[in-house]
């Protein structure tokens, strides 16, 4: 009934509705008619409902593109947009990028290769010896208020626009740009030495004439390089030979999918067949590889072999490569190079590091334009008062520049000093050690952040399986039960011993035979317990390596396992962490796993006898499928058994009818478990030949191929036998749910992006509390084509208040149909989860974000997969797992654990954005309070642009007089942090801008404009008969003021501000002593210099008292009165 009500309001007499209603039943006929889709209504807003576009799909973008760009526009930003275009257009065509192309690469013949591919070296740095000095000037100048200040120095070359010394411009100017080029050529040496570090690790190299050593950075494809135990590999390549003997190894992959779980690879048959190392250069053969692509987990190619007769044809699949950047874990490896450098998978997900800029800095920005606007219409109205009269545009010139101080130059030094400040207090704060700030310009950014992209495995769980249930139906075991079962499989298999055998140990395990002749007989606890744990122990992709026999690794083969077996030295790998798990759980119940090749495996029993297997056929676990199978045939008695285990939803239609799997696997998921269940089914000598044939038959075929495979498996999978369901928790790192429920309180919405399979995600999301107990989770259905997509996202849009769960290719088919409608949708989401995410999708979810909410982003890691998303984020951090330092090294801050995250944001980055904030304005303050002074001295002196205070002055106003109180701002709080950690909604008040909001600015200029007026005409009224000496009066009020005002500022007082107030006032008195030539009226030369006599006197101390009081007693009964009528929010509760 639902389903044939329309999901939208559409237009009366619409034609569109039958169509829309059909449209549910044939979901799949769409992908072909596209045409029809613009008419089906999926639109976020009422206003949509009026509108008469066709295309509903592009109604948000298309009202966003209507807007008239006019003179206007291209005023208030439109020559940016139009002067980026252009020379986006120009990097374009000089750069063009080289089309890539699939590739015939003969082994061991890098010459034979028709085209000249990339260089196999690493370069991270941003600028070379030629584009460093210009490229950093640009970043400098790319600021309007660093570029308004070269312009207005340079001005003081022309000798009719000097004002005043050549140093009090050049001198704030050079020092600014110094210390950034210092700093940014520290951090390019820091990028070089790792690159070089990288590009010149040794690799042996096979060549006709035998080894030779080649540097990373000169490998070319068609090279056969060998790669040793725990070595990187340097290249993309096929797996050719390996020194084990079964043909496979195992591989790292941590640094380029963030699964810390080992790999397991396998040569090319032809190539491992060979004798010798040295017959790969006797045989003539080649691989043909497809293009170049993003995709990790996927790859086509061919190995054919042209010296026989016929010809040697072998498929390559994802199993034959081996990517650059991981690491081989087991054995010796030789691979044929197939990409290179900048076509390699991993540096192909790798995107490059941006210039990250703050959101406060760009606010500064947009505060200095408009200071800058004011400044030129002040000078315009001071050259109107005066008529025009002379050389007025000189004139006006030069009140430009005597107004400059504006907009000060300290701004950008005192702002680089407290990032610097901010950045040390964050490593040296004790409660987050082995914190490192490795971007010391965006620390403000950690107080503005409304999104928060994390990682899972490793950053939200320690990726540490722990073994917590076994339910049998009847029965269900935890932690503290598991003796029980321990002493059942002693039991069972000491029957089965103490029964007479055959010779030799065929009976190693209880006869089937008992079981199969009475089915309808209910088994004993004993028996259904002894088949699941032997399942579980079969039925897995574990190999078990060991470490300390490989010398002799040849003769213990044939050997009795005693040595070989024993337990202290084994290590188990697979590709799954549960599958470990398991594995490890069955050996703690005493059946051990001691052995596997790719054709047999060995249990251990309790008592010490081993069980040998043949491996038949094994069915790995893939994404669609959501299960793994195995069949086996029992050494010593010929069985052969068919195990399967998977998740619940695909195992559900598979097993026997039950009443229990449901609600269990409910239970289970409910406490953070992931569950498996796992099944069994007995098979005959011709049922298995059977499937066999046709198995063997649908791998051959060429078209359609996984289909048919799929379908020989299914007609297996019916009516299995339910054997038990299985619960493992994977640890979460130290403190994560308080720390996500933190965040959430502070209004940040969190996201969790994973390469990770689906059931697992969320499983971890409602374990984690990322998704609280009452929240209802929406699984988006996996979506192909448009028309998917669109049922699907109007079925999510009735949803309300719920969480989101999406795999990546179904969110790359909405991003590609409906971009905004999505996003719009997602944003609304309490908590979104995607997983089987790509590395590069992780990093288009963050710009996506970016883009469409103008919010800020950080993003938070600990593997390689992680880099290009921490990397694209306004704020990277990157975690020190498991998974090594590369996501730590590419963040802007480094963290060791993710319950670090919660103080780094609610009590540094709150910290840092008010206190800059603070500074940032008073800084202004200072400028804009002497820029006033300056206007109503000239306007006193006939408007004459002549300077009020001499080079020195300005110069030491700006920082030795008032810098050390102003900058001791960065010390100041309003809220002790751990008031700030338990009150996170304290954070939420940031992400508004209310510090630093243009409402909070003009308050800040009326301020100035006060004070400045107060302090000059104060000066001028009462010292009359002094008037010679105005220059020391204004100037000494001026300092004192400022001092007050700090003092106004301040929220906590802190020892240093203290000092630093009272240093300053001595330095000013020092220098009123023996700097006194400067504080006449005009140039040096007028003579007319101060009295020290004069300021000594009474009057003078008076008098300048009485004008700092008037300047700041009001402001401070202000500020009495709004806190006392109209406290923060932070002042309540403090109190």
């Amino acid at each position: 009934m639902a389903d044939s009500i329309p999901l939208n309001p559409v237009r009366k007499n619409s034609r569109r509705a039958p169509y829309y209603n059909s449209a549910r039943h044939s979901r799949y006929s769409l992908e072909d008619e596209p045409s029809n889709l613009d008419e089906m209504p999926l639109m976020m807003s009422e206003e949509g409902f009026e509108n008469d576009e066709s295309d509903y799909q592009t109604l948000p973008r298309a009202r966003v593109n209507q807007r008239q760009r006019g003179l206007g526009w291209f005023l208030l930003g439109g020559w940016k947009v139009l002067c980026g275009s252009c020379c986006d257009c120009l990097v374009h065509t000089c750069r063009r990028k080289k089309e890539l192309k699939a590739r015939t690469v003969w082994l061991g013949c890098p010459e034979k290769c028709e085209e000249k591919y990339p260089k196999n070296g690493i370069k991270n740095q941003k600028y070379n010896i030629i584009t460093f000095v210009p490229g950093v000037l640009y970043q400098q100048f790319k600021f309007f208020l660093n570029l308004y200040f070269l312009v207005v120095a340079c001005s003081q070359f022309v000798p009719s626009l000097k004002i005043g010394y050549l140093y009090t411009y050049w001198a704030p100017l050079g020092f600014v740009l110094t210390v950034t080029m210092v700093r940014e050529v520290v951090d390019e040496v820091r990028r070089y030495q790792r690159d070089k570090e990288m590009n010149s690790q040794l690799y042996s190299k096979l060549t006709v004439r035998g080894k030779v050593q080649v540097k990373s950075s000169d490998i070319q494809v068609g090279d056969l390089i060998i790669v040793e135990k725990n070595q990187r590999i340097p290249a993309d390549m096929i797996f050719l030979r390996t020194s084990e003997k079964n043909g496979s190894c195992f591989i790292r992959t941590d640094q380029l999918d963030g699964e810390t779980d080992w790999k397991l690879k396998v040569a090319v048959g032809c190539t491992q067949r060979l004798p010798a190392v040295g017959d790969l250069f006797s045989i003539s053969a080649y691989v043909y590889a497809q293009k170049p692509q993003l995709d990790i987990h996927s790859f086509e190619g061919n190995f054919t072999r042209e010296d026989t007769d016929p010809q040697i044809h072998e498929s390559l699949s994802i199993e034959n490569t081996l990517w650059a950047s991981t690491v081989v874990a087991s054995g010796t490896v030789i691979g044929v190079v197939i990409y290179t450098g900048k076509e390699t998978r991993s540096v192909l997900n790798t995107s490059y590091a941006k210039n990250k800029v703050g959101l406060l800095d760009l606010e500064l920005n947009r505060l200095t334009k408009a200071l800058f606007l004011a400044q030129v219409v002040l000078s315009i109205v001071m050259v109107a008062v005066q008529g025009f009269v002379g050389p007025w545009f000189r004139n006006l010139f030069r009140f430009v520049v005597l107004f400059s101080y504006i907009i000060p130059l300290s701004l950008r030094v005192n702002l680089d000093m407290g990032k610097a400040a901010y950045g040390w207090m964050i490593m040296k704060d004790e409660n987050i050690p082995g914190t490192v700030v490795r971007t010391s310009t965006i620390p403000e950014e950690l107080g503005r952040l409304v999104y928060l992209l994390t990682d899972k495995t490793g950053t939200l769980t320690k990726n540490e399986m722990i073994f917590k249930r076994l339910h049998l139906g009847t029965v269900s075991y935890g932690t503290d039960t598991m003796d029980e079962i321990q002493s059942h499989i002693i039991q069972s298999y000491a029957q089965v011993t103490s029964q007479p055998s055959n010779g030799s140990t065929s009976g190693a395990t209880p006869s089937r035979k008992t079981q199969t002749s009475a089915p309808k007989v209910r088994k004993s606890v004993n028996s259904r317990i002894h088949e699941a744990v032997k399942a579980i122990a079969l039925c897995h992709n574990v190999t078990p390596v060991y470490e300390s026999h490989t010398t002799v690794n040849g003769e213990t083969e044939s050997a009795e396992a005693d040595q070989d077996f024993s337990d202290d030295n084994r290590t188990y790998q697979a590709s799954s962490p549960d599958e470990v798990e398991l594995v490890r759980w069955t050996e703690s119940v005493g059946l051990t796993l001691v052995n596997r090749d790719l054709t047999s495996l060995q249990l251990k029993t309790p008592s010490g006898q081993i069980l040998s297997f043949y491996i038949l056929q094994i069915f790995p676990f893939t994404s669609e499928s959501k299960r793994m199978g195995i069949i086996v045939r029992e050494e010593s008695t010929g069985d052969i058994t068919f195990y399967m285990k998977g998740a619940d939803v695909a195992m559900a239609s598979i097993v026997q009818y039950n009443d229990w799997l449901e609600e269990e696997c409910g239970n289970m998921a409910r406490e953070g478990l992931r569950t498996l269940v796992v099944a069994k089914k007995s098979l005959s000598e011709e049922q298995y030949q059977d499937f066999e044939n046709r198995y063997n038959q649908a791998k051959l075929s060429i078209h359609d191929r996984t289909l048919k495979v799929a379908a020989v498996v299914e007609s297996l999978e019916r009516e299995m036998e339910l054997l038990c369901l299985t619960g493992v928790e994977d640890q979460l790192q130290a403190d994560v749910r308080p720390t996500l429920e933190m965040l959430r309180n502070a209004g940040i919405k969190i996201w969790m992006l994973t390469g990770d399979k689906l059931e697992t995600a969320t499983c971890i999301a409602k374990s984690s509390h990322l998704v609280s107990r009452n929240q209802d989770i929406h699984v988006f259905r996996p979506v192909s084509n448009r028309g998917e997509a669109h049922l699907e996202l109007n079925a999510f849009r009735r949803k309300h208040d719920c969480a989101l769960v999406i795999s990546g290719d179904s969110l790359e088919v909405c991003l590609r149909y409906y971009e905004h409608e999505f996003v719009e949708l997602a944003c609304q989401c309490p908590a979104v989860v995607c997983c089987r995410c790509s590395p590069t999708q992780k990093a288009q979810i963050v710009t996506l974000l970016q883009q469409h909410t103008a919010n800020r982003t950080c993003a938070i890691g600990d593997g390689g997969n992680d880099v290009s998303m921490i990397q694209a984020a306004d704020c990277g951090i990157g975690i020190e797992g498991k998974e090594g330092k590369q996501a730590s090294l590419a963040a802007d801050f480094s963290i060791t654990q993710f319950k670090h995250i919660g103080r780094l944001l609610m009590v540094h980055g709150r910290n840092s954005y008010k206190r800059s904030a603070a500074l940032g304005l008073f800084v202004m303050h200072r400028g804009m309070i002497i820029s006033t002074m300056q206007a109503v001295f000239s306007s006193v002196f006939f408007f004459a642009s002549v300077p009020l205070y001499q080079g020195f002055l300005m110069v030491g106003y700006a920082t030795i007089y008032t810098m050390f109180p102003v900058f001791s701002l960065v010390l100041d709080q309003d809220v002790k942090p751990e008031m700030a950690l338990l009150y996170p909604e304290l954070y939420k008040d940031l992400t508004k801008g209310r510090s630093l909001s243009f409402k909070t600015f003009l308050i800040w200029v009326l301020i100035s404009i006060y004070q400045g007026g107060i302090l000059m005409y104060g000066g001028l009224v009462l010292f009359e008969s002094e008037f010679v000496h105005v220059v020391a009066i204004s100037f000494t009020a001026l300092i004192l003021t400022e001092l007050l005002m700090v003092a106004l500022t301040i929220r906590t007082w802190h020892w240093l501000m203290v000092v630093a107030e009272f240093f300053s006032l001595g330095c000013y008195l020092a220098s009123l002593m023996f700097l006194n030539e400067y504080f006449g009226i005009g140039r040096v030369s007028f003579g007319a210099f101060l009295d020290l006599s004069f300021i000594t006197t009474w009057p003078f101390l008076w008098k300048v008292s009485a004008i700092t009081l008037v300047s700041c007693l009001p402001l401070y009964i202000i500020k009495y009165l709004k806190r006392k009528f109209s406290p923060p929010s932070y002042s309540k509760l403090s109190s």
